[in-house]
């Protein structure tokens, strides 16, 4: 049976690099891994067919000789060198092989060989209140960790002892693991890839060279920063293995609600009860700020839900720009608990308005047309 053309196999022009062969390999190789369909010999059939082109076409000089003379050139080239044709892997192929299928099996190249690992970062979410996001402020917090251990510095071994190789891997750092009809190279679970194992543990660690531990942290918080903003303490993460640098801590700030204000960006925003009296005539009102009371200057007729700005009383962001404003909207507050007297004034007031008719209540007169074209329209 004729084999099919190398290019076909793969899916990919005769002027294809490197990098789109493997790519091409890694889509084939998913797809019909013999692992992924068992018992599926044509998925077998493709597994191989696609390797086999792989492997030539990723070799130069081969894929030379396929392009001027096809199948014939390169099983003839094969058969003198006594290469094992079609499914037998070098130790180049073996290479590129362990990277495309690393990710099948939980293998590859996870790790240094010198077992020398950096620490893990960490992550702590700080609450803060409105001002202190504002103004800024240092906060102390406390954080579990992983530290090395002090009384082996680390090294995992007890006193008086050192480190000897790991049986496991014979001291390689690796391991090769059969997966069926070919085998992987993966990094020895015993030694971590070190090569290296203590030949007696510390008491403190147990081995481990890493203790749990809590420490108190002063972090300094930023004037402006804002909900979602993260602060990177470098090397304030878990301690590394093997003499590896630590992670880093980041600090992610939550701010809590406000009795006042919200907070949008650079602005912030209240609500202002007044009187209705002032609403209507007019006047000042008190306003707190974050730096201190000011003044607001309430228009006459104002109504319910109005928007006042007082420019300059937000925040000043974190990453620049320019201060933010406080926008107070405008609750006119219904008086409670009235006495008879005061409530024989305000009928008489009222009375007095409705002789006007709508005059003086324009948003009920626009209602009441409202109304009047809706049954208009539901009578037509």
């Amino acid at each position: 049976m004729s084999k099919r053309d190398y290019y076909e196999v793969l899916g990919v022009e005769r002027g294809a690099s490197a990098e789109e062969l493997k790519k091409a390999y890694r889509r084939l190789a998913m797809k019909h891994h013999p692992d992924r369909n068992p018992g599926d010999k044509q998925a077998e059939a493709n597994f191989k067919e696609a390797k086999e082109a792989y492997e030539v076409l990723t070799d130069p000089a081969r894929r030379a000789v396929y392009d001027q003379h096809g199948h014939a050139g390169v099983d003839a080239a094969a058969a003198g060198a006594g290469r094992p044709g079609g499914f037998g892997a070098g130790d180049a192929f073996g290479d590129i092989f362990g990277d495309v299928f690393g990710d099948i099996f939980g293998g590859g190249r996870r790790g240094s060989r010198s077992g020398v690992f950096r620490g893990a970062d960490l992550r702590y979410e700080l609450a803060l209140d409105l001002e202190q996001a504002v103004f800024g402020a240092t906060v102390n917090i406390t954080i579990p960790t992983v530290v090395a251990c002090e009384p082996c510095h680390g090294s995992g071994a007890a006193a008086g002892t050192k480190t000897i190789p790991c049986r496991r891997c014979s001291g390689s750092g690796q391991v090769r693991i059969s997966q069926g009809f070919f085998s992987i190279q993966q990094t020895c679970p015993a030694c971590q890839g070190s090569g290296q194992v203590v030949e007696k543990p510390c008491p403190s660690c147990q081995g481990r060279g890493r203790i749990q531990q809590s420490k108190t942290l002063a972090v300094k918080v930023p004037a402006g920063v804002d909900e979602g903003d993260r602060i990177r303490l470098t090397g304030e993460g878990e301690a590394g293995q093997n003499g590896g640098p630590p992670g880093d801590l980041y600090v992610e700030i939550r701010v809590r609600p406000h009795p006042i204000f919200e907070r949008r960006g650079a602005d912030l925003s209240c609500i202002v009860p007044v009187s209705f009296a002032t609403a209507t005539l007019g006047g000042n009102v008190g306003i707190p700020t974050l730096e201190g009371e000011v003044t607001l200057k309430v228009p006459a007729e104002t109504q319910p839900g109005k928007v006042l700005r007082l420019k300059g009383k937000g925040v000043r962001p974190v990453r620049g720009g320019g201060v933010g404003d406080l926008y107070c909207r405008i609750d006119v507050e219904v008086p409670v608990n009235l006495t008879a007297e005061q409530k024989k004034h305000l009928k008489t007031f009222n009375d007095l308005l409705m002789a006007d008719g709508d005059r003086h209540r324009p948003r009920t007169r626009n209602w009441k047309d409202g109304v009047r074209k809706f049954f208009e329209q539901l009578g037509s």
